[in-house]
Protein backbone atom coordinates (compact mmCIF):
# COMPACT_ATOMS: atom_id res chain seq x y z
CA UNK A 1 0.00 0.00 0.00
CA UNK A 2 2.62 2.32 1.04
CA UNK A 3 4.05 1.41 -2.77
CA UNK A 4 1.14 2.33 -4.52
CA UNK A 5 0.54 5.48 -2.40
CA UNK A 6 3.98 6.82 -3.56
CA UNK A 7 3.87 5.82 -7.16
CA UNK A 8 0.44 7.30 -7.28
CA UNK A 9 2.44 11.03 -5.84
CA UNK A 10 5.32 10.18 -8.00
CA UNK A 11 3.18 9.47 -10.95
CA UNK A 12 0.76 12.69 -10.81
CA UNK A 13 3.69 15.07 -10.04
CA UNK A 14 5.81 13.95 -13.41
CA UNK A 15 2.05 13.92 -15.81
CA UNK A 16 1.81 17.48 -14.15
CA UNK A 17 5.54 18.04 -15.55
CA UNK A 18 4.93 16.64 -18.90
CA UNK A 19 1.44 18.16 -19.79
CA UNK A 20 3.46 21.43 -18.83
CA UNK A 21 6.38 20.94 -20.60
CA UNK A 22 3.94 20.00 -23.85
CA UNK A 23 2.06 22.93 -23.13
CA UNK A 24 5.44 24.72 -23.43
CA UNK A 25 6.69 23.75 -26.49
CA UNK A 26 3.24 23.66 -28.35
CA UNK A 27 3.09 27.61 -27.47
CA UNK A 28 7.14 28.37 -27.97
CA UNK A 29 8.71 28.49 -31.77
CA UNK A 30 10.43 30.49 -34.29
CA UNK A 31 6.98 30.80 -35.72
CA UNK A 32 4.78 32.38 -33.51
CA UNK A 33 0.89 31.12 -32.63
CA UNK A 34 -2.24 32.86 -32.12
CA UNK A 35 -4.59 30.54 -30.90
CA UNK A 36 -7.37 32.12 -31.65
CA UNK A 37 -6.20 32.14 -35.29
CA UNK A 38 -6.21 28.39 -35.28
CA UNK A 39 -10.00 28.01 -36.41
CA UNK A 40 -9.47 30.15 -39.34
CA UNK A 41 -6.23 31.03 -40.63
CA UNK A 42 -4.82 27.92 -42.88
CA UNK A 43 -1.38 28.70 -42.73
CA UNK A 44 -1.54 28.58 -38.59
CA UNK A 45 -3.23 25.15 -38.27
CA UNK A 46 -0.85 23.50 -40.92
CA UNK A 47 2.18 25.08 -38.47
CA UNK A 48 0.00 23.75 -35.36
CA UNK A 49 -1.36 20.40 -36.47
CA UNK A 50 1.36 19.34 -39.19
CA UNK A 51 4.42 20.79 -37.69
CA UNK A 52 4.47 21.10 -34.09
CA UNK A 53 2.37 18.79 -32.73
CA UNK A 54 3.90 15.48 -34.24
CA UNK A 55 7.13 17.43 -33.25
CA UNK A 56 5.80 17.16 -29.51
CA UNK A 57 4.51 13.86 -29.72
CA UNK A 58 7.95 12.39 -31.23
CA UNK A 59 9.33 13.82 -28.39
CA UNK A 60 7.58 12.76 -25.63
CA UNK A 61 7.92 8.79 -27.62
CA UNK A 62 11.44 8.88 -27.69
CA UNK A 63 12.27 10.77 -24.59
CA UNK A 64 9.98 8.51 -22.31
CA UNK A 65 11.21 5.27 -24.58
CA UNK A 66 14.65 6.32 -24.11
CA UNK A 67 14.39 7.00 -19.95
CA UNK A 68 12.54 4.02 -19.78
CA UNK A 69 15.32 1.44 -21.27
CA UNK A 70 17.57 3.21 -19.36
CA UNK A 71 15.96 2.73 -15.74
CA UNK A 72 15.34 -0.59 -16.18
CA UNK A 73 19.17 -1.44 -18.02
CA UNK A 74 21.24 0.15 -14.97
CA UNK A 75 19.16 -2.05 -12.73
CA UNK A 76 19.40 -5.16 -14.96
CA UNK A 77 22.76 -4.88 -14.83
CA UNK A 78 23.17 -2.80 -11.39
CA UNK A 79 25.40 0.13 -12.82
CA UNK A 80 24.15 3.50 -12.43
CA UNK A 81 26.23 4.34 -15.99
CA UNK A 82 24.44 1.99 -18.00
CA UNK A 83 22.32 3.72 -20.54
CA UNK A 84 21.07 2.71 -24.25
CA UNK A 85 24.14 5.12 -25.60
CA UNK A 86 26.69 4.04 -23.16
CA UNK A 87 25.73 0.58 -23.30
CA UNK A 88 26.37 0.60 -27.18
CA UNK A 89 22.56 -0.32 -28.11
CA UNK A 90 21.82 2.45 -29.63
CA UNK A 91 25.01 2.55 -31.76
CA UNK A 92 23.87 -1.10 -33.04
CA UNK A 93 20.64 0.63 -33.87
CA UNK A 94 22.63 2.93 -36.02
CA UNK A 95 24.49 1.00 -37.77
CA UNK A 96 21.52 -1.36 -38.26
CA UNK A 97 19.60 1.56 -39.78
CA UNK A 98 22.58 2.64 -41.75
CA UNK A 99 23.02 -0.33 -43.33
CA UNK A 100 19.03 0.26 -44.33
CA UNK A 101 19.48 3.53 -45.87
CA UNK A 102 22.66 2.95 -48.10
CA UNK A 103 21.03 -0.18 -49.41
CA UNK A 104 18.06 1.97 -50.06
CA UNK A 105 15.53 -0.41 -48.71
CA UNK A 106 13.06 2.39 -47.95
CA UNK A 107 10.14 -0.26 -48.36
CA UNK A 108 7.85 -2.07 -45.38
CA UNK A 109 7.26 -5.57 -45.56
CA UNK A 110 3.80 -6.37 -44.24
CA UNK A 111 3.50 -2.59 -42.83
CA UNK A 112 6.86 -2.82 -41.14
CA UNK A 113 9.19 -0.19 -42.47
CA UNK A 114 13.01 -2.13 -43.20
CA UNK A 115 14.93 0.32 -41.41
CA UNK A 116 12.74 -0.47 -37.85
CA UNK A 117 13.60 -3.76 -38.76
CA UNK A 118 17.34 -3.12 -39.52
CA UNK A 119 17.69 -0.88 -36.28
CA UNK A 120 15.89 -3.37 -34.09
CA UNK A 121 18.16 -6.29 -35.83
CA UNK A 122 21.76 -3.98 -35.04
CA UNK A 123 20.49 -3.43 -31.15
CA UNK A 124 19.77 -6.91 -30.37
CA UNK A 125 22.87 -7.79 -31.70
CA UNK A 126 24.93 -5.14 -29.70
CA UNK A 127 23.35 -5.88 -26.54
CA UNK A 128 23.82 -9.94 -27.09
CA UNK A 129 27.63 -8.79 -27.59
CA UNK A 130 27.71 -6.73 -24.40
CA UNK A 131 26.84 -9.08 -22.06
CA UNK A 132 28.46 -11.43 -23.64
CA UNK A 133 31.82 -9.74 -23.02
CA UNK A 134 30.61 -8.64 -19.57
CA UNK A 135 29.53 -11.87 -18.30
CA UNK A 136 32.00 -14.43 -15.60
CA UNK A 137 29.78 -17.33 -15.50
CA UNK A 138 26.33 -15.57 -13.54
CA UNK A 139 28.32 -12.36 -12.92
CA UNK A 140 27.92 -9.37 -14.77
CA UNK A 141 31.78 -7.01 -14.45
CA UNK A 142 30.04 -3.31 -14.63
CA UNK A 143 33.56 -2.10 -15.64
CA UNK A 144 33.90 -5.01 -18.44
CA UNK A 145 30.01 -3.75 -19.02
CA UNK A 146 30.88 -0.43 -19.87
CA UNK A 147 34.17 -0.76 -21.42
CA UNK A 148 32.48 -3.16 -23.74
CA UNK A 149 29.38 -0.74 -24.49
CA UNK A 150 31.91 2.07 -25.23
CA UNK A 151 34.10 0.03 -27.54
CA UNK A 152 31.10 -1.21 -29.55
CA UNK A 153 30.02 2.10 -29.76
CA UNK A 154 33.15 3.12 -31.47
CA UNK A 155 32.78 0.31 -34.32
CA UNK A 156 29.41 0.98 -34.47
CA UNK A 157 30.73 4.46 -35.43
CA UNK A 158 33.73 3.56 -37.62
CA UNK A 159 31.04 1.47 -39.49
CA UNK A 160 28.32 4.05 -39.88
CA UNK A 161 31.38 6.61 -41.73
CA UNK A 162 32.87 3.21 -44.09
CA UNK A 163 28.99 3.21 -44.34
CA UNK A 164 28.72 7.08 -45.82
CA UNK A 165 31.70 6.74 -47.74
CA UNK A 166 31.52 3.96 -50.38
CA UNK A 167 27.23 5.15 -50.55
CA UNK A 168 25.92 7.59 -53.13
CA UNK A 169 26.03 11.21 -51.94
CA UNK A 170 22.31 11.56 -50.91
CA UNK A 171 22.18 8.52 -48.87
CA UNK A 172 25.25 9.57 -47.08
CA UNK A 173 23.62 13.26 -46.53
CA UNK A 174 20.81 11.31 -44.96
CA UNK A 175 22.75 9.23 -43.10
CA UNK A 176 24.40 12.51 -41.60
CA UNK A 177 21.44 14.63 -41.28
CA UNK A 178 19.84 11.62 -39.37
CA UNK A 179 22.76 10.66 -36.76
CA UNK A 180 23.32 13.99 -35.23
CA UNK A 181 19.88 13.52 -34.00
CA UNK A 182 16.29 15.03 -35.08
CA UNK A 183 13.09 15.26 -34.02
CA UNK A 184 11.98 16.48 -37.63
CA UNK A 185 8.70 15.35 -38.45
CA UNK A 186 5.84 16.11 -40.67
CA UNK A 187 2.26 14.51 -39.60
CA UNK A 188 1.39 11.94 -37.47
CA UNK A 189 1.42 9.04 -39.49
CA UNK A 190 5.36 7.82 -38.75
CA UNK A 191 3.38 8.04 -34.92
CA UNK A 192 1.45 5.78 -35.52
CA UNK A 193 3.43 3.15 -37.15
CA UNK A 194 5.97 3.91 -33.78
CA UNK A 195 3.40 2.97 -31.39
CA UNK A 196 2.70 -0.17 -33.06
CA UNK A 197 6.23 -1.14 -31.76
CA UNK A 198 6.66 0.82 -29.12
CA UNK A 199 3.55 -0.07 -27.30
CA UNK A 200 4.17 -3.75 -26.84
CA UNK A 201 8.00 -3.19 -26.03
CA UNK A 202 6.79 -0.66 -23.12
CA UNK A 203 4.24 -2.52 -21.72
CA UNK A 204 6.70 -5.57 -21.88
CA UNK A 205 9.29 -3.78 -19.88
CA UNK A 206 6.85 -2.09 -17.09
CA UNK A 207 5.47 -5.74 -16.49
CA UNK A 208 9.40 -6.89 -15.58
CA UNK A 209 9.44 -3.77 -12.77
CA UNK A 210 8.58 -6.01 -9.52
CA UNK A 211 11.17 -8.61 -10.84
CA UNK A 212 13.64 -6.55 -12.09
CA UNK A 213 13.73 -4.42 -8.40
CA UNK A 214 14.43 -7.99 -6.99
CA UNK A 215 16.50 -8.72 -9.30
CA UNK A 216 18.25 -5.76 -8.88
CA UNK A 217 18.79 -5.84 -4.80
CA UNK A 218 20.30 -9.61 -4.86
CA UNK A 219 19.60 -11.85 -8.00
CA UNK A 220 20.28 -15.28 -5.69
CA UNK A 221 17.61 -13.63 -3.27
CA UNK A 222 15.21 -13.04 -6.14
CA UNK A 223 15.59 -16.80 -7.51
CA UNK A 224 14.81 -17.61 -4.14
CA UNK A 225 11.71 -15.60 -4.36
CA UNK A 226 10.69 -18.02 -7.67
CA UNK A 227 11.70 -14.91 -10.09
CA UNK A 228 13.19 -16.54 -13.36
CA UNK A 229 15.92 -14.52 -13.70
CA UNK A 230 16.74 -15.64 -17.00
CA UNK A 231 13.62 -14.76 -18.57
CA UNK A 232 13.00 -11.40 -16.93
CA UNK A 233 16.84 -10.72 -18.28
CA UNK A 234 15.56 -12.25 -22.32
CA UNK A 235 12.37 -10.14 -21.77
CA UNK A 236 14.48 -6.47 -21.13
CA UNK A 237 16.42 -7.37 -23.39
CA UNK A 238 13.78 -7.78 -26.53
CA UNK A 239 12.19 -4.86 -25.06
CA UNK A 240 15.11 -2.56 -24.53
CA UNK A 241 16.60 -3.77 -28.57
CA UNK A 242 12.91 -3.12 -30.05
CA UNK A 243 12.30 0.14 -27.70
CA UNK A 244 16.04 1.74 -29.01
CA UNK A 245 15.84 -0.06 -32.50
CA UNK A 246 12.58 2.08 -33.38
CA UNK A 247 13.61 5.40 -32.07
CA UNK A 248 17.04 5.50 -33.26
CA UNK A 249 15.69 4.10 -36.17
CA UNK A 250 13.40 7.51 -36.83
CA UNK A 251 14.70 9.80 -34.43
CA UNK A 252 18.90 9.16 -34.49
CA UNK A 253 21.22 8.09 -31.49
CA UNK A 254 20.11 10.70 -29.21
CA UNK A 255 22.29 10.07 -26.54
CA UNK A 256 22.46 10.60 -22.36
CA UNK A 257 18.62 10.82 -22.14
CA UNK A 258 18.39 7.13 -20.41
CA UNK A 259 21.32 8.19 -18.18
CA UNK A 260 20.00 11.96 -16.51
CA UNK A 261 16.20 10.92 -16.33
CA UNK A 262 16.36 7.91 -13.98
CA UNK A 263 18.77 9.69 -11.51
CA UNK A 264 16.96 12.31 -11.52
CA UNK A 265 13.93 10.03 -10.20
CA UNK A 266 15.62 8.02 -8.00
CA UNK A 267 16.92 11.23 -6.26
CA UNK A 268 13.55 12.52 -5.53
CA UNK A 269 11.61 9.24 -5.13
CA UNK A 270 14.17 6.55 -4.17
CA UNK A 271 15.30 3.23 -5.52
CA UNK A 272 11.98 0.89 -5.77
CA UNK A 273 12.24 0.38 -9.73
CA UNK A 274 7.90 0.35 -9.26
CA UNK A 275 8.82 3.96 -9.30
CA UNK A 276 11.59 4.73 -10.93
CA UNK A 277 10.57 2.88 -14.58
CA UNK A 278 7.11 4.19 -15.07
CA UNK A 279 8.25 7.77 -13.57
CA UNK A 280 11.30 7.68 -15.71
CA UNK A 281 9.09 7.00 -19.19
CA UNK A 282 7.16 10.55 -18.16
CA UNK A 283 10.11 12.61 -16.83
CA UNK A 284 12.15 11.53 -20.07
CA UNK A 285 9.55 12.65 -22.41
CA UNK A 286 9.23 15.89 -20.99
CA UNK A 287 12.69 16.43 -21.08
CA UNK A 288 13.42 15.50 -24.64
CA UNK A 289 10.61 17.51 -25.59
CA UNK A 290 11.85 20.87 -23.55
CA UNK A 291 15.72 19.76 -24.51
CA UNK A 292 13.92 20.16 -28.55
CA UNK A 293 11.98 23.24 -27.64
CA UNK A 294 15.34 24.72 -26.62
CA UNK A 295 17.31 23.71 -29.94
CA UNK A 296 14.86 24.83 -32.43
CA UNK A 297 14.36 27.95 -30.67
CA UNK A 298 17.68 29.39 -29.26
CA UNK A 299 18.58 30.50 -32.58
CA UNK A 300 15.90 31.99 -34.22
CA UNK A 301 15.20 30.59 -37.95
CA UNK A 302 18.15 28.18 -37.19
CA UNK A 303 17.52 25.06 -35.37
CA UNK A 304 20.39 23.04 -32.95
CA UNK A 305 20.04 19.11 -33.23
CA UNK A 306 18.66 18.30 -30.11
CA UNK A 307 21.18 15.00 -29.99
CA UNK A 308 23.89 18.15 -29.61
CA UNK A 309 21.74 19.37 -26.35
CA UNK A 310 21.28 16.16 -24.71
CA UNK A 311 24.75 15.47 -25.02
CA UNK A 312 26.24 19.14 -23.72
CA UNK A 313 23.93 17.84 -20.62
CA UNK A 314 24.21 14.39 -20.19
CA UNK A 315 27.90 14.05 -21.04
CA UNK A 316 29.56 16.49 -17.97
CA UNK A 317 26.89 14.69 -15.71
CA UNK A 318 28.54 11.49 -17.25
CA UNK A 319 31.93 12.91 -16.09
CA UNK A 320 30.36 13.30 -12.38
CA UNK A 321 28.60 9.49 -12.43
CA UNK A 322 31.96 8.38 -13.05
CA UNK A 323 33.99 9.95 -10.68
CA UNK A 324 31.95 8.94 -8.04
CA UNK A 325 31.83 5.45 -8.89
CA UNK A 326 35.50 5.36 -9.01
CA UNK A 327 35.84 6.82 -5.58
CA UNK A 328 33.16 4.51 -4.52
CA UNK A 329 35.11 1.54 -5.73
CA UNK A 330 38.17 2.49 -4.06
CA UNK A 331 36.41 2.72 -0.79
Amino acid sequence: MATSGRLARALLFFAAIVAAATFFALTTGYQSLDWSQLQTDEISRTIFFRLRVPRVALGLLVGGSLAGVGAALQALFRNPLAEPFTLGVSGGGALGASVAIALGFGASVAGIPLVFVFAFLGSMAFVAIVYRLASAGTVVMPGTLLLAGVVLNLIAGAGVLMIQFVTDYTRALQILRWMVGSLDVVGMDLIWRMLLFLVPGMLLLLATTRDLHLIAMDEEAAAALGVNVRRVERSVYAASSLIVGVTVAVAGPIGFVGLIVPHAVRLLFGEDLRIVIPCSILLGAAFLVLADTLARSMLGASELPVGAITALIGGPLFLVLLTQRKRYTAI
